[in-house]
């Protein structure tokens, strides 16, 4: 895989899975732009990266809003005139019983999570189609297939991402873009070493992931070897919505 030179857009990067997908890119020798709505978690990525010998820039982005996604897009078009890869990783979560979620927690979530995948992924596109050429990946979760109870708001979002998905790729398709997602299991970006015997061996894989698996697979569906690839979801949770559990 080479990503050299190409221009990679990593939305949510201030944290966890999304600053190592931007990490890693930069590892490869891609210019990483980070789209994070927090200020100082934007710049301590985009410095963290650039003191590894990357090469990295923030721009304050809240996904949600359509006048910060189209400045950002402007941004980097006139910077580079190119986006090769966008990667929508922003997302926020809230658990609450559905009977006390309210319409603006609702609203929250879904516009942070869906609506934000599709207004980046509507401008990038526009840049993508001059080139004839770009891949997107979608963040989405297993949660968009099974739940545990109080996830309404985040698990509705992520099943639209998975249907957004196939949907964009087929519009897309004609200007040679290619859209993928990828859903994320027990991704743990806190202390590893914190975790129970229990928590590794209830997976299949034999142990709970870490944001470097998000980050390989997000190189594998973005790599252009692998234009055969779009509209697809590729779960990477371990094994575990494969297996069936029984209470004894």
């Amino acid at each position: 895989m080479s990503f050299a030179g190409k221009v990679v857009i990593v939305t949510g990067s201030g944290r966890g899975i999304g600053r190592c997908i931007a990490a890693t890119y930069a590892a490869q020798g891609a210019y990483v732009v980070i789209a994070e709505k927090y200020p100082a978690l934007g710049e301590a990525t985009a410095a963290a990266i650039r003191q590894d010998g990357g090469e990295a820039v923030f721009y304050p982005t809240d996904v949600s809003k359509p006048q910060d996604v189209e400045r950002l897009i402007a941004q980097v078009d006139e910077t580079h005139q190119r986006i090769d890869i966008l990667i929508n990783n922003a997302g926020i979560g809230i658990t609450k019983s559905p009977y006390e979620l309210t319409v603006e927690e609702w609203d929250l979530v879904l516009n942070t999570n869906l609506r934000g995948v599709f207004l980046c992924s509507r401008e990038a596109a526009k840049v993508m189609r001059r080139q004839k050429k770009g891949a997107i990946v979608n963040i989405a979760s297993t949660r968009a297939f099974m739940s545990e109870a109080n996830t309404e708001a985040y698990s509705a979002s992520k099943g639209g991402i998975i249907a957004i998905t196939h949907a964009l790729a087929i519009s897309l398709a004609p200007d040679g873009i290619r859209v993928n997602a990828i859903s994320p299991g027990w991704i743990e970006t806190g202390d590893y070493s914190k975790l129970r015997k229990i928590d590794h061996q209830q997976h299949p894989a034999g142990r709970v992931g870490v944001p470097e698996d998000i980050a390989r697979a997000c190189l594998f569906l973005t790599d252009d070897a692998n234009d055969f690839i779009t509209g697809t979801n590729l779960m990477v949770d371990g094994g575990m919505t494969r297996k069936m559990i029984y209470v004894p």
